[in-house]
């Protein structure tokens, strides 16, 4: 008997391709999109980025093109709940969210898996660009894509060994050009389709619009630009519009270029310093999630990244007596920024990572 796959089609071409690649291998291939998009009062969509209603209908042309069953399923409140509040909720506190991580690691994977198990389906599949192997030790563990030009992993360092157990994605043995080919030649709708970039449920990128309309009283108002020192340097429009080692938008007439160093919601201060001041040697992450080893047992010398385009440094990692780990890196890395992710790599392959405070 075929083994059976839910592939999560978000109507890209990588999706796509992914279905395409895993009923060549011999799947017995579902196609299902999300539906994680919001209504409003008159019911209508409130985003339509990934996974939205465009993307429904680019889906389902692809599964008629390839000739597998294709279903819509409701996630709306697992994503309202663990990503869009979410979302929210840490810009509140001051701190810079990364959603992928949290829709990747709830949604995509622990919701959809768990439906996708219980209507017989052995695996889930994606189109992200990255590999999964079982290690000597028995782990499962996430690999680099083959190229650097296009490597997701850093989004996916949070995935559990159960889910892991559970994902195929095959399109991380390919480069991205010839994904594309790929879909050319087998006549997909969507082959010459764009990459989607902003985050799907704030398509225009004002975050802070966003918020003040999902918060709305709960949104801190003006507050004060301050140096570390504490000394008033000007007015800032909330703690929302901002984020360490932002340069742009400040609108501080200091006559050379300043950067926000930090961010004091219990003050609703914004602290301003200089390019050195964005600068460190040490980050420190909670909420540690250990991929290709159990634990961290001893300090070990790894790769990387504190945010998704960070070209990444080498540094030590130690785990600390409440559970965080250390992170002393050999070069000064740039706004390590609470809330993001720093993610781990021994060679190749996602050793663990965590969340910056």
């Amino acid at each position: 008997m075929k083994q059976k796959v839910v592939v999560g089609m978000s109507g890209g071409v990588d999706s796509s391709v992914a279905a395409m690649l895993l009923k060549e291998q011999g799947y017995d291939v579902i196609g299902v999109t999300m539906q994680i998009w919001q209504t409003d009062a008159t019911g209508s969509a409130e985003n339509d980025g990934c996974c939205g209603l465009s993307a429904v209908e680019d889906a389902r042309r692809v599964a008629e093109c390839l000739e597998i069953p294709f279903y819509v399923m409701n996630f709306k409140d697992e994503f309202k709940c663990r990503v869009m509040d979410y979302f929210v909720e840490e810009y509140l506190q001051g701190r810079t969210p990364n959603p992928c991580i949290a829709c990747n690691r709830y949604v995509k994977w622990e919701a959809l898996l768990r439906r996708s198990l219980e209507i017989g389906a052995d695996y889930i599949a994606t189109g992200h660009y990255a590999r999964i192997d079982r290690l000597a030790n028995g782990r499962f563990a996430i690999r680099n894509s083959v190229t650097a030009a296009k490597d997701q992993t850093y989004a996916l360092y949070n995935l559990t060994q159960e889910q892991l157990a559970h994902t195929l994605m095959p399109v991380g043995e390919y480069p991205k050009e010839e994904i594309r080919n790929l879909a050319l030649k087998a006549g997909l709708p969507v082959a010459n389709k764009p990459d989607s970039q902003d985050i799907c449920f704030i398509p225009d990128d004002d975050y802070g619009a966003f918020i003040d309309k999902t918060a709305e009283e709960r949104v801190p108002g003006p507050g004060n630009f301050v140096t570390a020192d504490g000394t008033v340097i000007g007015q800032h429009k909330g703690i929302i519009h901002y984020t360490v080692g932002q340069r742009r938008g400040l609108d501080l007439p200091m006559g050379r270029r300043v950067f926000v160093t930090q961010i004091r919601p219990e003050t609703n201060e914004v602290v301003i310093g200089e390019n050195e001041d964005v600068l460190t040697d040490t980050v420190i992450c909670r909420d540690v999630n250990f991929m290709s080893v159990p634990d961290l047992t001893e300090k070990k010398r790894v790769f990387a990244k504190i945010r998704y385009n960070h070209k990444g440094e080498y540094c030590l990692i130690e785990k600390q007596a409440d559970g965080s780990v250390k992170c002393s890196f050999e070069k000064p890395v740039r706004a390590s920024t609470p809330g993001q992710a720093v993610v781990f790599y021994d060679g190749e392959y996602v050793l663990g990572g965590g969340t910056i405070i």
